[in-house]
């Protein structure tokens, strides 16, 4: 059983996290499990206030968790979820150290993420839908599924973000889609000519025929059935496109944005640029796209570094 001053600052911070911070449900539940787990560890060990941690006592903590099997990665998320909770503890007054500042974040190994090169993008865009060559009337869902992924790809959205765009959002006459990201945080993304041009044709000659009734709260984009598309009705868009192009990777909704982001640093541009399209709160999120072909820098050496050829 937890202690109940433990208790009621576990219960503090959930408040402080959902109404102050703003943050979003699931994240809040990654605190409370991580938190939770914490709090049974100081329990067991007779710790009935965070005030009384102590180093030796989160090294404990921490060697615990790494013989229940845990990775570094697993590791590495409850020092994070540990060092919010510390600081709230410590600017409202509960402790007046935090023994978490001095522990050095688990190793944690970071994967590349699987990309699009910008010619296969455009198979699986051109092949959305379905086989252009042996259809001959382009249906609704075709037009839809192409300015869908149209959308994915120009603004790097998640797939919760696309399938909960407004008409409203799209403000065509600055080139800019409003997106409601993780934690209820609004951001602004540019948006190319290809893809409105995409969505225009989709919100007059696709949407109409989709439509069923008033009540999908004017979301963009319709399910056959006229309603808010699913995860998996994306899933199942962008698996049939691939299959289409022939693309012998596996495509996944996500594979777009990885794209996104890469094929905009390839192309030149500004890192923390690329972080605010994203929406990436930390920047550390975005270098882990920075991972360009080396022929590809050598390339740019090669172009632009003064000294990098022989004059003649």
């Amino acid at each position: 059983m937890i202690p109940s001053a433990l208790e009621r600052d576990l219960k503090l911070f959930e408040q402080y996290a959902r109404l102050e911070r703003g943050l979003s449900e699931k994240t809040i539940e990654s605190y409370n499990r991580d938190l939770n787990r914490y709090a049974e560890f100081c329990a067991l060990h007779g710790i009935d206030s965070f005030a009384s941690v102590t180093r030796k006592d989160l090294s404990s903590f921490f060697e615990m968790l790494a013989d229940a099997g845990l990775g570094s990665s697993s590791r590495a998320r409850y020092l994070s979820s540990m060092r919010h909770f510390n600081h709230y503890l410590a600017s409202t007054g509960r402790i007046e150290t935090d023994a978490t500042e001095s522990m050095e974040l688990p190793a944690r190994k970071r994967h590349l993420p699987d990309v699009l090169t910008v010619e296969e993008v455009a198979a699986v865009l051109e092949a959305a839908g379905g086989e252009a060559d042996s259809i001959s009337v382009v249906s609704p869902l075709m037009i839809r599924d192409r300015a869908l992924l149209e959308v994915m790809y120009a603004c790097g959205l998640r797939v919760s973000e696309v399938i909960t765009l407004h008409r409203k959002d799209i403000l065509t006459d600055v080139e800019l889609v409003r997106v409601l990201g993780k934690g209820s945080k609004e951001r602004l993304v540019p948006i190319g000519s290809v893809a409105l041009s995409w969505l225009a044709q989709y919100q007059k000659d696709a949407r109409p025929s989709l439509l069923k009734s008033a009540t999908t709260d004017d979301i963009l984009f319709l399910s056959i059935r006229g309603r808010q598309l699913s995860r998996m009705s994306v899933w199942s868009i962008i698996r049939h496109a691939a299959a289409m192009a022939g693309i012998n990777k596996h495509v996944h909704p996500h594979m777009f944005r990885h794209s996104f982001a890469t094929h905009l640093l390839e192309g030149g541009a500004d890192l923390r640029a690329v972080q605010e399209m994203l929406g990436h709160s930390d920047i550390s999120t975005t270098q882990i796209y920075t991972h360009i072909d080396r022929e590809y820098i050598k390339e740019v050496h090669t172009l632009f570094h003064p000294r990098s050829r022989i004059s003649r």
